[in-house]
């Protein structure tokens, strides 16, 4: 009865008519996302009505109410068939400013009308096949990245930003085509970084160094929202981006790899919306080229040295000769570098972990990303080693009892998930620097032997990656304990059947296999 209604006055009424008709269906129906099928075709008439409408020239605010309906319309994917055409799109294009034509946003009445348009683009081309192939047809990537362009600078227009980039992400998600077309031909990768820069302020201190200031106000939702939204953009456009090959590509990475190091360090407007800002960082920082994420740590700055100074001056005598990691004005310090986006991926990591749920959506990019950075980067690598695997001093309690990140990760080691489980132990073993004997040190044989038999590495050894040599970390509690260690061993059966330890029983069928080759 209300498509009927509204039907009936979109084709005969005059604009203030059709406005209110329109305004009171879009209040009634605002959360509807399921429609009753009997009304189908009348919801079809309709949307071609209201575009007839679009056409003509009538005040902003029935146009706006006529968006607002089509918008609701749009998630019914049944009528857009007849109504998804390429004189329709283009007219949301005209709308939305997204028409060839240089005309700059200054009127800040229209501002409304394309926000609407864009967010009808949204639902049209989600929905609809035939929305996607005319969006290639029309060059709409193109057009929304010349629309980015004129909202680049701009503080107030944060909405059109924000659907703009939602639009941009979904193309870029339906096609890969659009994907390269981003990278290379629209320069997607610079323009969606500075899109970033501008949603978090960023103030450049040095070439990949950004000034944070602690004790500043968080993101605004306007703000957080259009940062999410550039991020999985960015994501689909560096998916496959896991090699550099040219100088420039290195730089422009690390350009984005220091802007997401500043989005790991700022918050938003909820503890909800920070974890979603982070969680898609972590994504974006999964595609950057292993070789490039150094910028994620950088030197300290005169300040930063002298506020580090001071603190291990105030430390008891008895702590001085610790590493030199200390926590001053929300600072992670190691070896003179700032760690703080890595104690951010950290803790991030660690609140995934205490979910408990959705391991491999949540937890596997995290835990594959400081994997990554640990194996590369040996700053990192030692930091963390210090902050998951501090000399061991509980040598009662078996690796996987307890509640620190060792003994969270080790119980994870036997997960039922064969990814979130290989991702774990990986993790663990290349901060042991793939040494065999010190991951079984930390995690116990009975957690480590899914990975050492694997790797082929189940009577000791290493990995195949190369690490430096640090100095000893055990403490007096481990090397008290590790002869008690002996009770526990890799066992294997000999020629004749019976047990023994597994490194004397591969010996003797070496031996065994050796004298075969020798006989005829």
């Amino acid at each position: 009865m209300d498509e009927e209604r509204a039907l009936y006055i979109v084709r005969a009424g005059e604009a203030g008519a059709i406005e209110r008709v329109l305004r009171d269906y879009s209040d009634k129906h605002r959360a509807t996302f399921k429609f009753e099928s009997t009304d189908e075709d009348k919801r079809k008439k309709l949307c071609e009505g209201i575009f007839k409408v679009l056409v003509k020239d009538v005040p902003t605010t029935c146009q706006v109410s006529c968006l607002e309906v089509l918008r609701i319309l749009s998630r019914d994917k049944k009528i857009l068939v007849p109504v998804t055409t390429k004189e329709n799109m283009q007219i949301l294009l005209r709308l939305a400013k997204l028409h060839e034509s240089d005309d700059s946003l200054e009127k800040v009445s229209e501002f409304p009308v394309i926000v609407e348009s864009l967010k009808c683009l949204c639902n049209i081309v989600f929905n609809s096949q035939m929305a996607q192939q005319l969006s290639l047809e029309l060059n709409l990537a193109a057009k929304l990245c010349n629309l980015l362009r004129k909202c680049k600078d701009r503080k107030f227009i944060n909405d059109i930003k924000c659907f703009d980039l939602r639009l941009l992400f979904l193309l870029s998600l339906l096609h890969t085509d659009i994907r390269s077309q981003l990278r290379y031909e629209l320069q997607g990768l610079p323009l969606l970084t500075q899109i970033l820069e501008s949603a978090f302020s960023i103030k450049w201190t040095d070439e990949y160094e950004s000034a944070i200031d602690h004790n500043g106000p968080p993101l605004s939702p306007q703000e957080t929202d259009c940062a999410i939204e550039a991020l999985k953009a960015l994501f689909n456009v560096t998916v496959d981006s896991w090699k550099v090959h040219k100088e420039s590509d290195s730089h422009q990475f690390r350009v984005m790899a220091a802007v997401l190091r500043h989005c790991l360090l700022i918050v938003g407007p909820t503890e909800d919306k920070t974890e979603e800002l982070h969680s898609n960082a972590v994504n974006l920082l999964s595609n950057v080229p292993v070789s490039c994420l150094d910028v994620l740590i950088c030197p300290l700055t005169h300040e930063e040295t002298a506020q580090e100074a001071a603190t291990l001056d105030e430390l008891p005598s008895d702590k001085t000769t610790e590493k030199d990691t200390a926590l001053k004005n929300n600072t992670m310090v190691y070896n003179g570098m700032n760690m703080e986006a890595i104690h951010v991926l950290l803790s991030f990591m660690e609140k995934r972990i205490d979910k408990g749920s959705s391991y491999r959506e949540g937890l596997t990019p995290v835990l594959s990303l400081l994997t990554e950075c640990s194996r590369a980067h040996r700053n990192i690598r030692k930091f963390l080693k210090d902050q998951v695997l501090p000399p061991l001093r509980d040598v009662t309690n078996r690796p996987e009892v307890g509640s620190t990140v060792r003994n969270k990760l080790v119980r994870l080691m036997t997960h039922v998930d064969l990814g979130v489980k290989q991702i774990a132990a990986e993790f663990l073993f290349v901060l042991c620097k793939e040494r065999v004997d010190s991951l079984l040190k930390y995690t116990g044989y009975g957690n480590a032997a899914g990975l050492l038999a694997a790797r082929g590495l189940l009577a000791g050894g290493r990995g195949d990656n190369w690490y430096s040599e640090d100095e000893d970390t055990d403490t007096e509690e481990y090397k008290n304990a590790k002869p008690k260690e002996e009770l526990l061993k890799p066992m294997g059966l000999k020629p004749d059947g019976t047990i023994t330890p597994l490194e004397e029983a591969l010996s003797q069928y070496s031996v065994i296999e050796e004298t075969s080759s020798d006989t005829d």
